[in-house]
């Protein structure tokens, strides 16, 4: 495989997550672009999940940044960048290096990430930047060095397919990391590999699982603590490997005695039953290869690393580690916060995996020329929007984030944006951030740039242009690259492009290592333009052209001063802010199957918002009985931090006395419907990770006196609602309303969004009361142009057709015409419903009228359909309707 071949497509990575799959895309003339997976790729192997696989759907000129702006106007790259460096060297001269941040982003590419973090930690002086990916893998990176030295994934790939067992421990996998999740299946119907799933929700991973175990939130390391005192007290314990390539382990088993006094002990505070707990500690003890993954549900904690040492301890304790199929396994969230992590991107680290102790200070100062290095850690995300809003930072630069709407308490961030004296932020789009921005820099999208990201297993692949950026957007690295001249230190940033980057940070990695750091890829150091252009993925080390790299430890050796790697002693404690009142539940967020982040670039591709259209909280009926809400109302959600509006969902997916609420509405999409203003601020006192998992909420029911929609193709943001979200359809969006006035009042505030247009183009109906309002505005050529209808609660018409007919844009027949303000055509027609497969479109409509037509298997479904047939994350939504298809027709 060689890096471009233009007859199969240019040769790129998926940009999001962790799971780093290759994609080939083709752009046409018309400036539309097509991908598949590309099939030589070690991720995938061809297959992509229904995100990758309406990337090209995403690639619009709709919302993108084109030029610079200074306070809102429109100003040159000369301008901009002069702004810039002359208000950084400003603040920098008169309160110090500290008084300026950078806060970036696992979208970054890594040749991005070392010139910001070069900038701001060897030139600036500087510890002052940190990462987004500080809110979802930093709870691993300290776990690992604590246990290992570094901040090493020991396993790859392939030992998910390989594994007899596979324990996936907050990680809805089926969802999040869809590709590797069908690797597991996959193996599970080759080998009878066995899959546990410990969540406290029911979630598509746990209905596939062979046990789940829905634990209490906050209890992984208790659950972990268990099982190593299980193994003790069962003689499971690798007393050979223990003894010979590790320390700590009496500590750590001591610890886990301490707080597992038994199965039945730990099952009762787990929430769990005792039987289904010993299956568990019983399957882990008796099957070698065993392979652990966890993810954000572990991370994102008050206490994440002290469970990720909880997992290790347990591999450690068994031997299970470095060997085919066997190994705890950290799934990062995003493309390259990997990436990120090898160039220091995080504020506690410098780069190539160093830290802050002197030697490799010093180290790192020689290397870049640069006395005036940073030579302490930096704030950390949470710290740093507090340094923000107290006035002690005072020039922020943000790169590729929407902290606005992702960071916790997210309220004092926007408050503490709004009251900072320079904020400079580069981004493709236009988000709840970029309002606050004094400079606003366009920045070259997926597509457009070219560098390389690692994923969850360190393998370095490229991401390589297809596309010519638009306006006057441009690559991060030349952004940076270009203030850092302004500023003064242009010789150490005179890059010609981001193989000259790659081949610094190369060089860098291998830099007086002499085997102290695994992470190495030294052997790429000269590494000329045109090899860089064909670089196949490769995971790391590679410390010389022909060596092979895969698990690690290397040679038996961890990288610690002793070469031994450490259990550490862990104790379960409690969550940061437990539930108190009696009105209270814990409430739990996190993604949905085709979101991504706050939906910047998924938002507007009809086919991934179809199958979750508006912001909805998931609660157990028992919590809607006792908080007087039912199916479809309108909810109010209230922390001690923020409030936020969403729809109500009754499953018992959820467990009594927990909620699930999703992370990716902002402002663009919804109003206040994010999760990010209830969200606690409390962090890991090692990793400094937010608490993302876990905040107490009281729930209330929203009155609602009438609804509304209206299908437009104009882009609105509706203002005077109690509530509004909107999603994206063919030829634009459909905007869900809702108030308290009176219906009447209702039609009156909703009539508004109409545009004021010819009244021959309008085909209008308001019942006498006043109580029901329908509008339709047609185009000159007699097309549907958009359409409003409100009407007391549960009480609007069907909305497919209409929907249907701004997608197709054609004239309407004059029988079509009468019919607009019922929302049924005059002929009858099938609709697909709420889609349930992204990949292929199908609706939940389809599903069932293959369920009635004699197909009563997901692979019935798929061979009718070809729903569950791509990346399979739909598979287990499709099993469940076939189930209640099925009680239906015994009924």
């Amino acid at each position: 495989m060689k890096g471009s071949r233009p007859a199969a497509g240019t040769r790129t990575t998926c940009p999001y997550c962790g799971v780093g799959c290759g994609v080939l895309a083709t752009a046409a003339q018309d400036g539309t672009v097509s991908v598949r997976g590309d099939p030589d790729h070690p991720a995938n192997f061809g297959k992509l999940c229904s995100k990758g696989s309406a990337l090209g759907e995403t690639l619009g000129p709709d919302g993108r940044l084109l030029v610079p702006e200074i306070g809102g106007r429109a100003a040159s790259w000369d301008e901009a960048l002069d702004l810039v460096a002359d208000r950084f060297c400003e603040t920098i001269a008169a309160h110090g290096p500290d008084s300026v941040a950078f806060y970036v982003s696992g979208q970054l590419l890594t040749e991005d990430y070392y010139v910001a973090n070069k900038l701001m930690k060897g030139f600036i002086g500087s510890g002052n930047i940190d990462t987004n990916s500080r809110l979802c893998m930093a709870s691993s990176v300290a776990g690992h060095r604590r246990a290992f030295g570094e901040d090493i994934v020991p396993g790859i790939y392939e030992d998910f397919e390989q594994a007899d067992l596979v324990v996936l421990t907050g990680s809805n996998t089926a969802w999040c990391h869809p590709i590797l999740y069908q690797r597991m299946l996959a193996a599970r119907a080759r080998r009878g590999t066995r899959i546990v799933v410990v969540d406290p929700r029911r979630t598509a991973t746990a209905e596939d699982g062979d046990l789940h175990l829905a634990i209490t939130p906050g209890a992984d390391v208790l659950l972990f603590n268990g099982l190593l005192a299980h193994m003790a007290r069962a003689g499971a314990v690798d007393q050979a490997f223990v003894a010979a390539r590790t320390n700590g382990f009496p500590d750590a088993l001591s610890a886990a005695l301490a707080d597992a006094a038994s199965v039945e002990d730990v099952a009762r505070r787990c929430g769990i039953g005792r039987d289904e707990l010993h299956a568990f500690y019983e399957l882990f003890a008796a099957t070698e290869r065993t392979v652990t993954v966890y993810s954000q549900g572990v991370n994102q904690s008050s206490h994440g690393t002290d469970k990720v040492n909880a997992i290790i301890n347990c591999h450690l304790a068994t031997g299970r580690i470095g060997r085919p199929g066997m190994g705890p396994f950290s799934l990062t969230g995003q493309p390259n916060a990997m990436g990120g992590r090898e160039v220091g991107g995080l504020a506690n680290q410098l780069a190539a995996h160093m830290g802050f102790d002197p030697p490799d200070v010093d180290r790192v100062a020689r290397f870049w020329n640069a006395p005036d290095i940073a030579r302490s850690p930096g704030l950390k995300a949470v710290e740093m929007f507090r340094g923000v809003g107290d006035g002690s930072i005072k020039a922020l630069w943000i790169m590729g984030t929407n902290p606005a709407v992702s960071m916790p308490d997210s309220m004092r961030v926007r408050a503490a944006l709004k009251a900072c004296d320079f904020v400079v932020v580069s981004d493709v789009t236009r988000t709840d951030t970029t309002r606050f921005a004094d400079v606003l820099l366009p920045a070259a999208s997926w597509g457009e740039k070219t560098g390389t990201v690692t994923n969850s297993e360190r393998r370095i692949s490229r991401q390589r242009a297809f596309m010519s950026a638009p306006g006057m957007a441009k690559a991060d690295w030349r952004i940076v690259s270009d203030v850092a001249g302004r500023m003064g230190f242009g010789a150490a940033f005179d890059y010609d492009g981001p193989a000259a980057i790659f081949r610094e940070h190369a060089a860098l990695s291998a830099f007086e290592n002499e085997g102290a750091r695994l992470f190495d890829i030294g052997a790429l150091a000269d590494i000329t333009d045109t090899g860089y252009d064909d670089l196949d993925p490769r995971r790391w080390p590679a410390r010389e052209a022909a060596s092979a790299s895969g698990r690690l430890p290397e040679n038996d050796r961890f990288p610690t001063a002793d070469g031994r790697a450490r259990f550490v002693a862990v104790r379960q404690a409690g969550v940061a802010e437990p539930v108190e009142a009696e009105d209270s539940i814990a409430l739990n967020t996190g993604r949905l199957r085709d979101h991504w982040h706050t939906m910047t670039r998924t938002g507007r591709v009809p086919r991934l918002v179809s199958n979750a259209p508006e912001p909805a909280i998931e609660i157990n009926p028992a919590d809607a009985a006792r908080n007087g809400l039912a199916e479809g109302d309108l909810a109010r959600i209230s922390s001690r931090y923020g409030s936020a509006r969403a729809k109500v969902r009754v499953t018992d997916a959820q467990k009594p006395g927990q909620a699930f609420l999703p992370m990716h509405w902002s402002g663009h999409f919804a109003a206040n419907a994010g999760a990010g203003p209830l969200a606690t601020p409390a962090t890991d006192a090692v990793s400094g990770q937010p608490e993302l998992k876990h905040v107490p909420v009281r729930l209330r029911r929203e009155t609602v006196a009438w609804g509304g929609v209206l299908i437009t193709g104009r882009d609105l943001r509706p203002t005077g609602f109690v509530h509004w979200s909107r999603h994206a359809v063919d030829g634009g969006w459909v905007y869900d309303l809702c108030g308290a006035e009176t219906p009447d009042q209702g039609v009156l505030l909703s009539r508004r969004l109409i545009e004021p247009l010819q009244r021959d183009r309008l085909v209008e109906y308001t019942d006498r009361r006043g109580m029901n309002y329908r509008v339709a505005v047609l185009t000159g050529t007699g097309a549907l142009s958009e359409a409003l209808l409100v009407a007391p609660p549960n009480q609007l018409p069907p909305r497919d057709w209409l929907v249907s007919l701004l997608g197709s844009r054609a004239p309407l027949s004059s029988a079509d015409r009468t019919a607009l303000l019922s929302g049924r055509p005059q002929t009858p027609a099938p609709a697909a419903g709420r889609i349930v497969c992204s990949c292929f479109n199908v609706g939940v409509n389809e599903i069932a009228a293959a369920s009635a037509s004699g197909c009563s298997t997901v692979e019935q479904i798929g061979a009718r359909l070809g729903a569950g047939t791509n990346c399979g994350s739909c598979r287990s939504e499709i099993r469940k309707l076939l189930d209640e298809n099925r009680l239906q027709a015994a009924g």
